[in-house]
């Protein structure tokens, strides 16, 4: 059965309203949705009764015009992937919907949480876009579950910061990077790299497995962990925009690994932002599976 669309949020809530009792499980995405966004409405509709997915391309949290203009828009066929995986509903509102006239309210997650990483390159706006949509989705929803990938690790981070500080009733649970079998973390993006593009792109985790390798051997230092990265680019000719280990759950830079760190880097391939990231626990063999190889 084909899931229910559904524009505003009055409507969305009325089609909720029945079942809000069972448990309602939500994903939100900006569509052109790959396996990674399906394992999360699988995941969603395994543990919760009702399963919302929502396809909203938020235009607050792009820095860059025309990578908002080019961002793909496939509807149709997300809605049909969506279905099959065990969405229940796709909310699907209109920019107008998310931010009608008069609109002038910002969700500001502060602190290392949002000033580094990804926030020192595209600037606090940045999450400040990320926060106030996905406020507002919770706030429209009303889940008592929300699913996102641990690609974006440095959103979940500000995410689950949000919810904790405005006490907003949801479990905010992050599941696995969702890789291709070279390794390279799924997303909506990577169908703008041409072939070549595509190949030069998997050397990413190739680079963030050197640094697992590494730190398996039982290097902590963050320098040379990240400089265990910048090697493997630099043979493949990229340059990353950043290489930091910084704590897994505040975002801070570390002196050396002695607890969960994030190991996270961002590069240019062609037209495309890759991001990538692992967690190095010591004590834990986690390593990123490529070609076949296995930790």
């Amino acid at each position: 059965m084909s899931a229910r669309i559904v524009r505003t949020v009055a409507e969305l809530r009325a089609a909720l309203a029945p079942h809000r009792a069972d448990g309602v499980g939500f994903v939100p995405t900006m569509g052109a949705l790959h396996e990674g966004h399906l394992s999360l409405v699988r995941t969603a509709r395994a543990e919760t009764a009702v399963v919302v997915l929502s396809i909203f391309v938020n235009p607050t949290q792009f820095g860059e015009a025309a990578d908002l203009a080019a961002y793909p828009r496939t509807e149709d066929e997300d809605v049909a992937l969506a279905s099959a995986a065990g969405a229940d509903l796709v909310f699907a509102p209109s920019v107008d919907e998310m931010y009608p006239t008069g609109f002038a309210t910002t969700v500001s997650v502060g602190g290392a949480l949002t000033a580094t990483l990804e926030g020192a390159v595209r600037g606090r706006s940045h999450f400040d876009g990320v926060a106030t949509v996905v406020a507002k989705l919770l706030v429209a929803v009303q889940p008592d579950r929300a699913y996102f990938g641990a690609k974006d690790a440095q959103q979940v981070v500000a995410v689950r910061r949000m919810v904790a500080d405005l006490g907003l009733p949801v479990a905010v649970h992050a599941l696995p990077t969702s890789r291709d079998a070279d390794g390279l973390a799924r997303s909506s993006r990577n169908a703008r790299l041409s072939p070549a593009e595509r190949e030069l792109a998997s050397v990413v985790p190739r680079a963030l497995r050197r640094a697992q390798d590494a730190f398996a051997d039982g290097l902590r230092d963050p320098r040379r962990l990240g400089a265990e990265v910048d090697a493997e680019l630099a043979a493949a000719g990229l340059a990353a925009e950043y290489v930091e280990v910084v704590d897994a759950d505040d975002l801070e830079p570390v002196d050396r690994v002695i607890r969960a760190a994030l190991l996270a880097v961002a590069v240019r391939v062609g037209p495309v932002r890759l991001i990538d990231n692992v967690t190095l626990v010591p004590g834990v063999d986690d390593r990123i599976s490529i070609e076949g190889r296995t930790s």
